[in-house]
């Protein structure tokens, strides 16, 4: 990637002003035009460095206040099929597998929601585990938000 790329992405990552000419202040910070600007963005989307680039919504500020991680334990030769079929579905905001350690921790499966209560949580928990054949699950309520942003961390030589 290149340095004035990074820089960039950089720059955009706690997201734009909301006014007339929202990539002028980048462009300005970063010694070019809001055109360029544009330019660049659309070649990252098109390269495939950026895979979107959209509004992200403040779940909170909307009533959706229990957000939790629910780690699946899932059979190896199921992994695949459960995770596709969980991130198919409108509820689960993030889906990934994870290694899990032995006699400790065997939960492999990980899908993030948001709902207005936990019971709402509970329910598409159920949901999941019913569709896709399991009951081994672990809901991880959050208590508290310290941080959250989208993660650009770039190491780029100046």
């Amino acid at each position: 990637m290149e340095p004035a790329d990074a820089r960039l992405l950089t720059l955009l990552q706690d997201g734009l002003p909301l006014e007339e000419d929202p990539f002028a202040r980048t462009a300005a910070a970063l010694g070019t035009s809001p055109e360029t600007v544009v330019q660049r963005l659309r070649a990252l989307v098109a390269g495939g460095a950026v895979r979107r680039f959209g509004a992200r919504i403040d779940q909170r500020r909307l009533g959706l206040v229990a957000n939790a991680v629910i780690a699946w334990r899932v059979p190896e030769n199921r992994i695949e099929a459960v995770g596709e079929l969980f991130a198919a579905r409108p509820e689960v905001t993030h889906c990934y597998e994870r290694l899990g350690v032995s006699g400790a921790w065997e939960h492999t499966l990980f899908v993030v929601v948001h709902a207005p209560d936990p019971a709402t949580v509970e329910r598409m928990a159920d949901a999941l585990g019913e569709a896709a054949g399991l009951d081994d699950r672990v809901v991880l309520l959050s208590t508290a938000e310290y941080k959250r942003r989208p993660t650009v961390w770039l190491e780029v030589e100046t």
